[in-house]
Protein backbone atom coordinates (compact mmCIF):
# COMPACT_ATOMS: atom_id res chain seq x y z
CA UNK A 1 0.00 0.00 0.00
CA UNK A 2 1.36 3.46 -1.17
CA UNK A 3 0.88 5.91 1.69
CA UNK A 4 -1.20 8.97 0.88
CA UNK A 5 -0.50 11.67 2.96
CA UNK A 6 -3.20 13.79 2.28
CA UNK A 7 -5.76 11.35 3.21
CA UNK A 8 -3.38 10.02 6.31
CA UNK A 9 -3.56 13.74 8.01
CA UNK A 10 -7.45 14.08 6.76
CA UNK A 11 -7.97 10.97 9.02
CA UNK A 12 -5.94 11.72 11.71
CA UNK A 13 -7.17 15.28 12.00
CA UNK A 14 -10.49 13.90 11.99
CA UNK A 15 -10.12 11.82 14.79
CA UNK A 16 -7.37 14.22 16.65
CA UNK A 17 -10.01 16.67 16.22
CA UNK A 18 -13.15 14.74 17.55
CA UNK A 19 -10.90 14.30 20.85
CA UNK A 20 -9.85 18.39 20.93
CA UNK A 21 -12.77 19.72 20.74
CA UNK A 22 -14.35 16.98 23.32
CA UNK A 23 -11.41 18.46 26.17
CA UNK A 24 -12.55 22.19 25.04
CA UNK A 25 -16.41 21.54 25.75
CA UNK A 26 -15.38 19.81 28.65
CA UNK A 27 -12.99 22.25 30.19
CA UNK A 28 -12.10 21.83 33.81
CA UNK A 29 -12.66 18.10 33.59
CA UNK A 30 -9.63 17.62 35.22
CA UNK A 31 -11.19 19.81 38.16
CA UNK A 32 -13.77 17.31 38.52
CA UNK A 33 -12.43 14.11 38.23
CA UNK A 34 -10.39 15.18 41.13
CA UNK A 35 -13.13 16.30 42.89
CA UNK A 36 -14.85 12.87 43.11
CA UNK A 37 -14.16 9.99 45.13
CA UNK A 38 -11.97 7.53 43.15
CA UNK A 39 -12.24 3.73 42.92
CA UNK A 40 -8.77 1.52 43.32
CA UNK A 41 -7.15 1.79 40.39
CA UNK A 42 -7.94 5.01 39.14
CA UNK A 43 -5.39 7.00 37.19
CA UNK A 44 -3.92 10.46 38.21
CA UNK A 45 -6.21 13.09 35.28
CA UNK A 46 -2.83 13.97 33.70
CA UNK A 47 -2.64 10.46 32.04
CA UNK A 48 -6.14 10.87 30.66
CA UNK A 49 -5.10 13.49 27.75
CA UNK A 50 -2.06 11.53 26.92
CA UNK A 51 -3.67 8.48 26.71
CA UNK A 52 -6.93 9.43 24.54
CA UNK A 53 -4.25 11.44 22.24
CA UNK A 54 -2.70 8.00 21.30
CA UNK A 55 -5.79 6.56 20.91
CA UNK A 56 -7.48 8.79 18.82
CA UNK A 57 -4.03 8.64 16.83
CA UNK A 58 -4.64 4.66 16.28
CA UNK A 59 -8.27 5.38 15.40
CA UNK A 60 -7.00 7.89 12.74
CA UNK A 61 -4.40 5.24 11.39
CA UNK A 62 -6.92 2.79 11.32
CA UNK A 63 -9.41 4.34 9.40
CA UNK A 64 -7.12 5.88 6.65
CA UNK A 65 -6.14 2.16 5.96
CA UNK A 66 -9.88 1.24 5.89
CA UNK A 67 -10.17 4.42 3.83
CA UNK A 68 -7.63 3.35 1.61
CA UNK A 69 -9.05 -0.21 1.45
CA UNK A 70 -10.74 -1.58 -2.09
CA UNK A 71 -12.94 -3.15 -0.14
CA UNK A 72 -17.23 -3.26 -0.56
CA UNK A 73 -17.98 -3.22 3.17
CA UNK A 74 -15.61 0.09 3.52
CA UNK A 75 -18.22 2.75 3.51
CA UNK A 76 -20.25 0.35 6.59
CA UNK A 77 -16.88 0.37 8.14
CA UNK A 78 -16.30 3.80 8.00
CA UNK A 79 -20.07 4.81 8.82
CA UNK A 80 -19.80 2.84 12.34
CA UNK A 81 -16.46 4.26 12.48
CA UNK A 82 -18.05 7.80 12.54
CA UNK A 83 -20.76 6.80 14.98
CA UNK A 84 -18.78 5.63 17.71
CA UNK A 85 -16.60 8.85 17.06
CA UNK A 86 -20.20 10.76 17.50
CA UNK A 87 -20.85 8.24 20.67
CA UNK A 88 -17.24 8.92 22.10
CA UNK A 89 -17.88 12.58 21.35
CA UNK A 90 -20.78 12.64 23.79
CA UNK A 91 -19.59 10.74 26.66
CA UNK A 92 -17.44 13.05 28.56
CA UNK A 93 -20.18 15.52 28.24
CA UNK A 94 -23.05 13.35 29.85
CA UNK A 95 -20.16 12.38 32.40
CA UNK A 96 -18.54 15.70 33.39
CA UNK A 97 -20.74 18.34 32.37
CA UNK A 98 -24.29 16.58 32.91
CA UNK A 99 -22.63 14.29 36.20
CA UNK A 100 -24.60 11.82 34.64
CA UNK A 101 -23.09 8.99 36.27
CA UNK A 102 -25.11 6.03 35.69
CA UNK A 103 -26.20 7.17 32.26
CA UNK A 104 -22.51 8.09 30.98
CA UNK A 105 -22.02 4.18 32.22
CA UNK A 106 -24.67 2.93 29.84
CA UNK A 107 -23.64 5.23 26.91
CA UNK A 108 -20.16 3.83 27.76
CA UNK A 109 -21.26 0.28 26.87
CA UNK A 110 -23.28 1.45 23.74
CA UNK A 111 -19.84 3.02 22.83
CA UNK A 112 -18.31 -0.18 23.58
CA UNK A 113 -20.34 -2.01 21.73
CA UNK A 114 -19.82 0.17 18.38
CA UNK A 115 -16.22 -0.24 18.38
CA UNK A 116 -16.26 -3.90 19.00
CA UNK A 117 -18.25 -3.96 16.01
CA UNK A 118 -16.00 -1.53 14.03
CA UNK A 119 -13.19 -3.58 14.87
CA UNK A 120 -15.22 -6.25 13.60
CA UNK A 121 -15.67 -4.44 10.17
CA UNK A 122 -12.16 -3.80 9.97
CA UNK A 123 -10.66 -7.09 10.66
CA UNK A 124 -12.44 -8.11 7.76
CA UNK A 125 -10.93 -5.21 5.25
CA UNK A 126 -7.68 -5.19 6.88
CA UNK A 127 -6.60 -7.25 10.12
CA UNK A 128 -3.61 -4.88 10.98
CA UNK A 129 -6.56 -1.93 11.32
CA UNK A 130 -8.59 -4.01 13.80
CA UNK A 131 -5.08 -4.63 15.50
CA UNK A 132 -4.73 -0.87 16.19
CA UNK A 133 -8.14 -0.85 18.01
CA UNK A 134 -7.16 -3.16 21.14
CA UNK A 135 -5.96 -0.47 23.66
CA UNK A 136 -8.98 1.34 22.77
CA UNK A 137 -11.24 -1.70 23.54
CA UNK A 138 -8.99 -2.50 26.75
CA UNK A 139 -9.27 1.59 27.72
CA UNK A 140 -12.77 1.74 27.18
CA UNK A 141 -13.54 -1.52 29.55
CA UNK A 142 -11.23 0.49 32.38
CA UNK A 143 -12.82 3.40 31.61
CA UNK A 144 -16.20 1.66 32.18
CA UNK A 145 -15.15 0.34 35.69
CA UNK A 146 -13.65 3.76 36.41
CA UNK A 147 -17.45 5.00 35.62
CA UNK A 148 -19.33 2.52 37.11
CA UNK A 149 -17.41 2.72 40.22
CA UNK A 150 -17.45 6.17 40.26
CA UNK A 151 -21.38 6.03 40.24
CA UNK A 152 -21.09 3.51 43.10
CA UNK A 153 -18.96 6.24 45.29
CA UNK A 154 -20.61 9.22 44.34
Amino acid sequence: MILKLKSLIISLAISLGVGGLSSVVTKGSSEIYKGLNQPPLAPPSWLFPIVWTILYILMGISSYIIYESNSNIKNKALTVYITQLAVNFIWPILFFNLEMFLFSFIWLILLLGLVLYMTLLFYQIKPFAAYLQIPYILWLIFAGYLNLMIYILN
